[in-house]
């Protein structure tokens, strides 16, 4: 067999052991997770290593974490009978040997910041007794500590991994099988004939394909790879400023991490974490999204009356008839997706598994539909390879995320700095809600969203509530500020690859994706001030009015800001675009 043949049968086992798990009824959470993490080693230590040595030690490595995932599984009635309490040299071995590939894995996967984080909170777990001061714990029995990290429960075997085995992975297939299709195209060319003509079409067709592709693909990063290749160029080559052409893929992108169905992992995070069907998280989460979207939408006319941004010519849009094709490739799975969620009534994962079933059976055909056993199974190839990948790399950094909870919640530190949060805002919400976009942003520069928005909530999001503030709304909040690092200097991932992919000074991008990407900034804002923007479900009209007033709000900041207008009435159009994001509908 080569070495693609071994991959493509990885990711068939992996996909085929998640989907399997939907159907296969209650296995115990110390099987399924630790399976989960075998999987998940290999494409990250082998599949990813650069170099002789990188692959030699990623082969012993991966080896160890199997063959410890694999005792945990194997052994998981007895571990159970120990309530987290490590039973002799051996299991104290294997629980370092779990922890510090976890580290490696996250390290590999997505570079050191997230790993260094997990590793100053286990030396906290394990010294922090000494520290001076009400920062300081009594201390924690070493065999307790490791072993509830590791063998029970708790830690990496988490509710977060839980949420990785069950939720995400499936969606994540269900990205892959469509993106293996004609769904990515088809994005792209109902994108084209819907916007491509209009004034800034070029750019408006990168929003519009964004929001779509980055509905399944839930990455930044993505977005801009695959959705940039067609319209950077296409932007550039109608004389639009290479700085303004990145900074639209890199701020339209970052939409796919907070645009319903898979907000790169988040929804189903926080289903777990606030016990909210999926279904509401999806309604609480779609206007404040759009709403992301109209607004990049106005910074395009805004930069429209500063620069001559032509739409794209008729030769170069789709026909009608590729146009209605090749968007049933994403339209079909979609549709059964929702239809058996909310209709059906069926988990989101089993809805998901229907849908994955459609997108494999389209795979047979192309934009022509005409049907071919060689690209089929071409197709399945990439599709196996993906997902295999892509589940890896999330289950590294949820796993790795799971040490810096199970900490905070071993050593009592979550409480304090929930405390210390209350003491510094002086018991008022809106410093509060500073403090932590704050440390939402800092955080955020250096390690992935997902893992950013759980950290902080795990620490924030008690105090937001605390001072007045719903669940939903803090968790939504957190989340979204998790997310300014894309776009935001000194570490902002969005800007940087479109910057490259544009031959661009990144600086130069970054400042006009702010100026774009000032939803990201201010929509958080607009959801606490708005409480029914996010009541979608519950009251729809109500909902519809607050995103009225909302979108008028954004629309006058940001011609305030992007339209060559002078000064003075500038600072009107944004002192009054802030009163309509801020000020109640009604009197309290």
């Amino acid at each position: 067999m080569t070495n693609r043949a071994v991959w493509i049968a990885l990711g068939a086992l992996s996909i085929a052991f998640h989907i399997g798990l939907i159907f296969s009824g209650l296995v115990p959470n110390l099987v399924t997770r630790p399976l989960h993490m075998a999987l998940a080693l290999p494409w990250i230590f082998v599949f990813t290593a650069r170099g002789v040595a990188a692959r030699r030690t990623g082969l012993l490595l991966s080896g160890v974490g199997v063959a410890c995932s694999l005792y945990i599984a194997l052994d998981h009635e007895r571990l159970l009978d120990q309530y987290g309490f490590l039973d002799g040299p051996v299991q104290i071995a294997i629980a370092v040997a779990l922890l510090a590939i976890v580290l490696e894995m996250a390290r590999r996967a997505i570079s050191w910041p997230l790993p260094l984080v997990a590793l100053i909170a286990l030396a906290y777990g394990v010294f922090g007794q000494h520290l001076p001061g009400e920062f300081g714990h009594p201390g924690l029995p070493l065999a307790s500590f490791l072993g509830t990290l590791t063998i029970a429960e708790g830690g990496i075997w988490g509710k977060l991994t839980g949420v990785s085995v069950n939720i995400v992975a499936i969606f994540v297939i269900f990205g892959a099988v469509l993106n293996a299709g004609e769904a990515g195209q088809g994005f792209m060319n109902l994108a084209m004939a819907a916007a491509g003509r209009l004034k800034g079409g070029a750019a408006k067709v990168s929003v519009l394909a964004s929001a779509l592709f980055g509905s399944i693909s839930g990455s930044a990063s993505a977005n801009v790879a695959s959705t940039g290749a067609i319209t950077l160029p296409a932007m550039t080559r109608l004389g639009y400023p290479r700085s303004l052409a990145g900074a639209v893929e890199a701020v339209a992108s970052s939409g796919g991490q907070i645009m319903p169905p898979l907000m790169g992992a988040g929804a189903f995070v926080m289903v777990e974490l606030t016990g909210v069907p999926y279904t509401g998280i999806m309604a609480a989460a779609l206007l404040p999204a759009l709403l992301y979207f109209v607004t990049v939408w106005f910074g395009i006319n805004g930069f429209a009356t500063r620069h001559a941004l032509r739409g794209i010519s008729e030769a170069d849009r789709p026909a009608s008839r590729t146009v209605l094709i090749t968007a049933g490739f994403f339209a079909v799975p979609f549709a059964v997706l929702l239809e058996r969620m909310l209709l059906g009534g069926y988990t989101p994962q089993y809805a998901a598994c229907i849908a994955i079933l459609c997108g494999f059976l389209l795979l047979l055909l192309d934009a022509d539909l005409r049907f071919s056993i060689p690209r089929t199974l071409s197709r399945l190839e990439d599709a196996c390879i993906t997902s295999g990948r892509q589940i890896a790399v999330i289950a590294s950094i949820i796993l790795c995320a799971g040490i810096v909870i199970g900490v905070l919640g071993l050593t009592g530190l979550g409480v304090k700095i929930t405390s210390l949060i209350i003491s510094a805002s002086g018991n008022m919400l809106w410093p509060a809600l500073i403090l932590t976009a704050l440390a939402c942003l800092v955080l955020g520069m250096e390690v992935p969203t997902t893992a950013a928005y759980v950290i902080c909530v795990a620490v924030a999001g008690p105090a937001l509530q605390a001072l007045g503030l719903p669940q939903l709304d803090a968790h939504l909040f957190i989340f979204w500020y998790a997310l300014l690092s894309t776009i935001t200097p000194p570490v902002c991932g969005a800007v940087f690859i479109a910057a490259g992919m544009v031959d661009e000074n990144w600086l130069k991008v970054s400042v006009r994706a702010m100026g774009l990407g000032l939803g990201l900034y201010l929509i958080p804002i607009a959801m606490v001030a708005n409480p029914n923007l996010i009541a979608l479900e519950h009251s729809p009209l109500a909902a519809i009015v607050a995103f009225l007033k909302v979108a008028i709000g954004l629309a006058l900041v940001s011609a305030g800001v992007i339209r060559r207008l002078p000064s003075g009435w500038r600072v009107v159009l944004v002192a009054v675009g802030a009163a309509a994001l801020l000020a109640p509908l009604a009197p309290a």
